[in-house]
Formats: structure tokens, sequence, C-alpha cells
């Protein structure tokens, strides 16, 4: 027996002999949305330099950036292991804090099962040595 629950309201209720499909989840709260909930996060340091690879076993999170050079128009890219990354999943991303506005580019260019690489340029006139805060989100998706 499961029963979903949402603002104090039961929306529904069943069994696990009847097959149920929720076909889209929106959220009405002026002050909520949907995401992850306390505890699905995490955060991590890079340690070493700016390429130094980090491990967050979390869904979502920071991932807070060494604070060596970035020299102008250059590109760096490290690996974030995370186990709960599937090859189809998206990761949405944000500088969250510790960057000159609008200095730097971040994405994501490559996915795969267990890991996702990051990759940030400074579009900046000059070498940054910024240690850059960047949030995630995993998406779970797939390709069929």
């Amino acid at each position: 027996y499961f029963s979903l629950t949402v603002n104090a309201t039961q929306i529904f209720t069943w069994s696990d002999t009847v097959l149920l499909a929720l076909t889209s989840l929106l959220s009405s709260n002026a002050t909520g949305g949907i995401g992850y909930a306390t505890g699905s996060g995490g955060a991590v340091t890079q340690l070493t330099s700016k390429s130094t690879g980090v491990t967050l076993n979390k869904v979502c999170g920071a991932i807070t950036m060494n604070n060596a050079a970035l020299a102008a128009a250059a590109e760096v890219s490290f690996t974030v292991t995370n186990s709960t990354v599937a090859a189809t999943d998206v990761i949405e991303r944000s500088i969250a804090s510790g960057a000159t506005a609008g200095a730097y580019s971040i994405e994501i260019d490559a996915i795969a099962a267990g890991s996702f690489r990051v990759s940030v340029g400074n579009r900046a006139a000059g070498s940054l040595s910024e240690a850059i805060v960047i949030n995630f989100a995993v998406l779970k998706a797939v390709a069929a």
C-alpha cells in the first residue's frame, strides 16, 4: 500500500496490485518547485588544480574549483566521478559563486555511465585565480 501526499493533501492511493502511470508532475507553489530534497546533495572541493577530477556520488551538489590561475582565453576540463549518472542523463549546471561576473563559460561536454566532464573557459581579458563554485543537478533521462 502506497500513498502520495502533497502539501498535506492526499492525492491518490494505490496498492501493489494496481498499476499507475504518472504522466506529469507540476508545482504551483510560489516559493517551492520540483527538485531534490535535503540529503540528496553534497559538496566537494578540487584539491590540487583546476583540472583535478573530483568524486561526488550524489544527484546534485556543489563543486568548489581550485583557485589556481586560468589564463585569459584558456579553457580547462575536469571529470566528476558520480555513480548516480547514466550515459543518457542530462547534467544541469550553474556558477553559484566565487566568479567574476561574466568572466567564465561552463559546459558539460561529456556524459558517461558513472561520470561527466566539466569544461570551464576564461572569457576575461586577463588571468583569473578564483575558486569558482559550480552547482549541478542530474536529470534522469532515457534514450528510448
